[in-house]
C-alpha cells in the first residue's frame, strides 16, 4: 500500500488584491492544500483605489480601506499570511525561497510545489533634487496614505503640486482642493491625461481651472524647494506639499532575477492560465502583463480590478480549474471634483497606428432630460469601418459616465457592431436617461457613417482640407451663433434656408457641414445629400468638438 501523497505547498510573494485573491480561490478548490502568503507591507488586502479619499477626507475610517488581516485569512480560508517578510530569493530549480523578517532581521528557507508572484508595481520616482525633502509623497500603500494624511493634520500646509495627471494626480487634486489646498498640476506633455486623446482633454482641463486648480503642461519639474517647485522655464509653483505621480512600474525585479521572461510592456509574460515561463511559477495583478481584446496586442494596465480577476484565475489554474483569462479593454475611470473621466480600447492613434480604418464619432448628448438636472457628457468612440466593430471608447461628463463606459465595453467585449447599440433595449426613465439613451445615439451616429453614407470628418481633418482648397464648409447655425465663432472659411448656411441657397454650391466639390453638436449639421447633411451632392461630411461633435479639438492641437500656452 502506497503513502499517502502530501500535500501542495503553494507559496504567494503579495499579499493586496492579486495574491489573496489567487489564495482564496486556490482554497475553494483545494481544501488540503498548504497556503503561505508574503508580503513586506503591514497591510495586506488592502483597497489602494480609496485611498485617495482617506486623504481628502471623504473616508473618515481608515481601517475600512483595510478591514482584513491574517488573521482574516487564517480563521477564513486556513491560509497563513506573514507581513513584513521580504522574499529575497527563489531558486526555482530546487523549488525554495530565501526570506527575511523585517521586524528583526532573520532569515530563513521555505520551499514550494506551486509559486505565484503578486508582487504588484512600485511609483516610479523621477531624479529631481528634493525629491528626498520630507514634505514630497508618492501615494501607492496605506503607509503613503497615513504619512500623508499625517503631515497634511500636524503642518497644515496651504499649496500642494502634484507632479503628473494621471490617475493617482488626478485623484489626489480633488483630494488636496477638498481639503483647503491650492493646488498646481505640472504635466510634462502639451495635455493633462495622458490617456485621454488630445481632442477630449481640453474638457477636464477647462473642469479643473474653472474649480481654481492651475495647470502647467507641457513643463517639467526641475527641482523641489522648501516651499516650491522650480520648473524647467525657470518659473517656481507654490508647494508645501508636493505629491510625485508619473507613473508606476511593474515590481519585476524577483522574476528578472529567477530569469522568468518578461512581455513587451517590460511587465512579466504571461498566458492565459496566468502561467510564466517557469514551471510551476504563476504571476498575477500589477507585474504581470495582459492583451487587449480589440487587437490582442499586450498590453500594461494596472488597475485594482483586472489584479482581483487575475488572482482568481491563477488560483484556479494551479488547483486544477479551467479558468483562463480572456484580456482586457483596460478600462478606467476617475472622478475629479465632480468631473468622471472614463476610457477603454484603443486610443485614436493606437488604432490608426495598428491598421484600422477608423470612424471617429463625438456625441455631445445629457446623461437625462434637462428638466430632471441632466448634464451633458461628450462620448467619444472609434469604430472599424470593415466591420463596424467598437475598437475604444472615451468619455468626459458628470453622471452616468460610468453606465454609459460599461455597455460600451460590454458591446465590445462581446465583439458587438456599432449598428447593434441601437437595437439595445436600455432602462429608460426620466430620472435615469433620455427616451434614446446617449448609447443609442452613439450606434446611431456610427451606423450612419459606416453604412449609409453619412460620413464624419474630424476637426483637424477639417482643417487640413480646407487648408488645402478642397473642402466647401457650411455652418448650419443661425447667423448669431456663427458671429460669436466658427470653422475657418465656413459659409453660414442656416439649416431652415439650405434648400434655397445650395444653388450657390458646386455639387461636385466636397462639402462638410456642422452646428453647434452635431444633430443639425447632420440634418443639412442629409439635405444636401438628398439634393444630389456626391461627397458631404458632418463635423463629428459639432462646433463644440472643434474648439476642444483645436485646443487640444495648440502649443501648451497658446490661445485661440
Amino acid at each position: 500500500m502506497s503513502a499517502e501523497s502530501p500535500p501542495l505547498r503553494i507559496v504567494i510573494i503579495g499579499a493586496v488584491a492579486a495574491g489573496t485573491s489567487a489564495a482564496a480561490k486556490a482554497r475553494r478548490n483545494d481544501e488540503t492544500a498548504e497556503i503561505v502568503l508574503y508580503d513586506r507591507d503591514r497591510h495586506i488586502s488592502y483597497s489602494g483605489c480609496g485611498l485617495p479619499y482617506y486623504i481628502g477626507g471623504q473616508v473618515q475610517d481608515f481601517g475600512s480601506l483595510v478591514p482584513r488581516d491574517a488573521g482574516f485569512f487564517r480563521k477564513k480560508y486556513n491560509v497563513e499570511v506573514r507581513v513584513r517578510h521580504e522574499v529575497l530569493s527563489v531558486d526555482a530549480g530546487r523549488k525554495r525561497l530565501r526570506v527575511r523578517n523585517l521586524e528583526d532581521g532573520s532569515e530563513f528557507e521555505d520551499r514550494y510545489d506551486i509559486l505565484v508572484l503578486a508582487t504588484g508595481a512600485a511609483s516610479v520616482v523621477p531624479p529631481i533634487p528634493g525629491a528626498d525633502r520630507p514634505h514630497v509623497f508618492a501615494l501607492r500603500n496605506p503607509s503613503d496614505a497615513l504619512a500623508i494624511r499625517k503631515y497634511m493634520d500636524d503642518r497644515h500646509p496651504a499649496s500642494a503640486v502634484v507632479v503628473g495627471s494621471g490617475f493617482i494626480g488626478m485623484e489626489m487634486t480633488e483630494s488636496f482642493v477638498r481639503a483647503g489646498l491650492s493646488v498646481t498640476v505640472v504635466e510634462k506633455l502639451p495635455r493633462v491625461c495622458p490617456f485621454l486623446d488630445p481632442d477630449m482633454s481640453p474638457y477636464l482641463a477647462d473642469h479643473l481651472e474653472k474649480q481654481g486648480v492651475a495647470l502647467r503642461t507641457g513643463r517639467i519639474a526641475t527641482e523641489i524647494l522648501d516651499s516650491a517647485v522650480r520648473l524647467d522655464d525657470g518659473s517656481e509653483v507654490p508647494g508645501e506639499l508636493v505629491l510625485l505621480a508619473v507613473g508606476i512600474r511593474p515590481e519585476t525585479s524577483l522574476a528578472r532575477a529567477m530569469g522568468i521572461e518578461m512581455g513587451t510592456t517590460g511587465a512579466i509574460r504571461v498566458d492565459e492560465r496566468m502561467r510564466t515561463s517557469l514551471p510551476d511559477v504563476f504571476a498575477c495583478g500589477d507585474c504581470a502583463e495582459s492583451v487587449s481584446i480589440v487587437d490582442g496586442r499586450p498590453v500594461y494596465r494596472p488597475l485594482g480590478s483586472t489584479a482581483n480577476k487575475m488572482g482568481r484565475i491563477a488560483g484556479d489554474a494551479m488547483t486544477g480549474g479551467s479558468l483562463a483569462h480572456r484580456g482586457i479593454a483596460g478600462t478606467g475611470i476617475f472622478q475629479v471634483l465632480d468631473m468622471a473621466v472614463a476610457a477603454a480600447g484603443l486610443s485614436e492613434k493606437e488604432a490608426r497606428d495598428s491598421g484600422y480604418d477608423v470612424v471617429v464619432s463625438h456625441n455631445i448628448k445629457p446623461d437625462k432630460p434637462e428638466y430632471f438636472g441632466g448634464r451633458e457628457m461628450v462620448i467619444k468612440t472609434l469604430a472599424d469601418r470593415r466591420t463596424g466593430r467598437l475598437l475604444g471608447v472615451q468619455i468626459v461628463g458628470y453622471e452616468g459616465v460610468d453606465k454609459r463606459m460599461d455597455v460600451l465595453v460590454t458591446a465590445m467585449t462581446a465583439g458587438m457592431t456599432a449598428e447593434d447599440l441601437f437595437h439595445l433595449d436600455l432602462a429608460y426613465a426620466p430620472p435615469f436617461s433620455t427616451t434614446k439613451d446617449p448609447v443609442h445615439y452613439t450606434g446611431m451616429i456610427l451606423e450612419n457613417a459606416v453604412h449609409r453614407g453619412r460620413d464624419l470628418l474630424t476637426a483637424a481633418e477639417v482643417d487640413r482640407r480646407v487648408a488645402e482648397g478642397t473642402l466647401q464648409v457650411i455652418d448650419a447655425r443661425v447667423p448669431g451663433q456663427f458671429e460669436k465663432g466658427h470653422v475657418d472659411r465656413a459659409v453660414n448656411l442656416p439649416h431652415d434656408r439650405i434648400r434655397e441657397a445650395m444653388a450657390g454650391l458646386d455639387p461636385e466639390v466636397p462639402v462638410v457641414t456642422y452646428c453647434n453638436k452635431g444633430v443639425t449639421g447632420n440634418a443639412a447633411q442629409n439635405i444636401l445629400l438628398n439634393h444630389g451632392f456626391r461627397e458631404v461630411y458632418c463635423l463629428s461633435g459639432g462646433y463644440r468638438q472643434y474648439r476642444a479639438d483645436r485646443k487640444g492641437r495648440r502649443p501648451s500656452g497658446q490661445s485661440d
